[in-house]
């Protein structure tokens, strides 16, 4: 049999959706979830592993930070960022944080005159390091690393939100960047909202 081809996809995307597919396909249908990616990949690519997060009956998010310096952060409904960025920087993480509704983006791109690469700066953490794996009791995050932004940096993280099948979807993109942060003023899109 001749499959069709595969579409051109940003590095990593192509593993992003084997694996969210993969998820949904062990799930019980019981109870609606929002499922976060987590980033890991290149700056033009939102390339993420699934997580899935439940929805309703708890906190719009969460965060600990860990004896190593390490913050989980779950979210559970997109909402606060300005509160979640406030929490986030008590805990010492240098962070702005914005949430992204379907059909929106971040304008103006970049929002940093320099943005560095993961390898450079890895701010999210990925795979989880032994001591931070979920248990089957716990709604599982993701996690981020504040000792590598430097002076004069600071961290970005966007959380894309929409619907996909039934089930709500959270895209994660976070990078350092040098200098000053732009504001994010939302602006109508038909691209993917974390495409930088």
């Amino acid at each position: 049999m001749n499959w069709p081809a595969e579409r051109d996809l940003p590095e990593g995307r192509h593993r992003l959706l084997k694996e969210f597919v993969m998820t949904q396909i062990d799930r019980k249908p019981t109870r609606r979830r929002l499922t976060v990616l987590a980033p890991v990949a290149g700056l033009a690519a939102a390339a993420a592993v699934a997580v899935p997060l439940l929805l309703g009956g708890a906190p719009a998010y969460a965060v600990t930070k860990g004896p190593d310096g390490l913050i989980e952060i779950t979210i559970n409904e997109a909402k606060d960022p300005k509160q979640l960025q406030a929490d986030l920087r008590a805990m010492g993480a240098d962070v702005v944080v914005d949430y992204i509704p379907q059909g929106k983006k971040c304008s103006p791109q970049p929002r940093s005159s320099h943005f560095l690469s993961q390898d450079e700066a890895p701010l999210a953490v990925f795979p989880r390091p032994k001591g931070w794996e979920p248990t089957e009791d716990s709604e599982p995050g993701f996690l981020i690393d504040p000792r590598v932004i430097g002076s004069g940096q600071t961290g970005v993280l966007e959380f894309s939100v929409s619907e996909v099948g039934g089930d709500v979807v959270a895209g994660v993109w976070a990078r350092v960047g040098e200098g000053p942060i732009a504001d994010c003023t939302l602006v109508d899109t038909t691209e993917a909202p974390l495409s930088h």
